[in-house]
């Protein structure tokens, strides 16, 4: 009687500990990934382009990943819409990260969020395990949808640092940047395609390097050459960003004009007639901008698509200014000012009153 009691309460034990643990893999479609990546055979997700961020509601206290990493990434741990913490990723052997602990026991919402760029690493997440009563949900897309094809000023690069430092992996946040401030700002989804020093054309001082025309092709930003296949997403809008890099050097604007227009076929030919929105950039010289008035001409007869203004001067020293001259989150700010109003007119999209 006491070995068949003592068997039942085992038993007990187990299926209570079954229920206080759940853990999915990574491809589990209770588990969503937003951007650009690669889901393995074995349910293991891959990727490394910069923004790239996994959702899920979970019920539970904790809630952990089983990651690996290439290199180095730093990301971002969002629980109920709250930023909890930011976290560094390194390691090639898989291993456990608790993401948030010490929550109440019911249903948070997860965002975690990768800030720094492919270069410097590639990130997989095999499984998620939730603590407590371990249920996962999946969390539905927000309806509007905006991609983001950008250089240095998308990535966020220097965006926390000051006006004296140089770059460091710990300073760039995407985030805190012009282009998901945008996408914040509007309750949308969004895709970051986009890496410091490129250009569409020409990279930073004439770097022999694939632009990011080419690296627009790509499933991942610096990790093999496998080509994307546009699936998915599909964006309501593209921003594109682009320019600063080709003409940090002397640049023949034709080859860049055309480069670009070249880039918006591209665009089209995957996501259909969707809006463009061409950036002036904030820092663009008077080569770049005019450049960019070439572009607008050319681009003149073709529907839905836009070259923002310049916004002169807007980054100013001593206030606005990060990492080796590039925007704090301060100077993002203004940029995102400046762009919301046009991305409200070319997608219908309201704007509120607490911009």
């Amino acid at each position: 009687m006491k070995k068949t009691l003592s068997l039942f309460l085992l038993f007990v034990l187990m299926a209570v500990s079954a229920r206080a643990n759940q853990t999915v893999k990574a491809t589990d479609p209770n588990v969503s990934f937003t951007g650009r990546v690669e889901r393995m055979a074995d349910g293991a997700v891959r990727y490394d382009w910069v923004g790239t961020y996994l959702q899920t509601d979970f019920t539970g206290t904790a809630i952990s990943a089983r990651v690996s990493e290439e290199g180095e990434s730093y990301y971002q741990v969002f629980i109920d819409g709250k930023l909890c913490g930011k976290l560094h990723f390194t390691g090639k052997d898989p291993h456990d990260v608790v993401l948030a602990s010490k929550l109440k026991n019911c249903t948070h919402r997860l965002r975690l969020q990768k800030i720094t760029e492919g270069e410097f690493g590639r990130t997989t997440i095999y499984s998620l395990t939730a603590t407590g009563k371990g249920a996962f949900k999946a969390v539905a897309p927000k309806g509007r949808f905006i991609e983001v094809i950008g250089d240095s000023y998308t990535c966020g690069y220097g965006a926390e640092g000051t006006e004296t430092s140089h770059f460091e992996t710990k300073t760039e946040n995407c985030d805190r940047a012009y282009a998901c401030r945008i996408a914040h700002y509007f309750d949308a989804d969004y895709a970051i395609v986009a890496h410091s020093g490129m250009g569409v054309v020409r990279n930073y001082a004439g770097k022999a390097r694939r632009t990011m025309s080419t690296r627009y092709q790509l499933l991942f930003d610096d990790h093999d050459s496998v080509t994307y296949n546009f699936d998915q997403y599909k964006p309501n809008l593209v921003i594109i960003n682009l320019g600063t890099n080709d003409f940090s050097t002397q640049a023949a604007p034709a080859d860049y004009v055309n480069g670009y227009v070249r880039l918006i076929n591209t665009v089209r030919q995957h996501y259909g007639d969707v809006p463009v929105l061409c950036v002036t950039p904030h820092s663009a010289n008077i080569f770049l901008q005019a450049a960019l008035q070439q572009l607008r001409q050319k681009v003149s007869g073709m529907k839905d698509v836009r070259v923002a203004e310049p916004m002169p001067n807007i980054v100013v020293k001593g206030h606005d200014i990060g990492s080796d001259w590039h925007p704090n989150w301060k100077g993002h700010q203004k940029i995102a000012s400046t762009l919301i109003p046009v991305v409200a007119t070319m997608t219908g999209w309201e704007m509120h009153d607490d911009l």
